[in-house]
């Protein structure tokens, strides 16, 4: 695979999402994690969110996930 500064995400049921190639976290609430990626925002909502796994390329949140938003970056990279 080769790499690029795109995210790849990873759902595995409502319960665990990992994101691969974020920046860095923005908001981290038990209801609210916002995650900064080089291409915008990815904004996770649900109840009894963790950060289960963190690493310098990756992210594991668990919890009940309700919904999965996007917010595009607009500047140019």
């Amino acid at each position: 695979e080769i790499y690029s500064h795109n995210p790849k995400i990873t759902m595995i049921g409502f319960e665990k999402i990992i994101i691969e190639n974020y920046k860095n976290i923005l908001n981290y609430q038990d209801i609210l994690i916002r995650v900064n990626t080089h291409i915008g925002i990815i904004h996770i909502h649900g109840f009894h969110l963790v950060l289960t796994q963190m690493t310098k390329d990756d992210i594991m949140v668990t919890g009940m996930i309700e919904t999965i938003d996007f917010e595009k970056n607009t500047e140019e990279t």
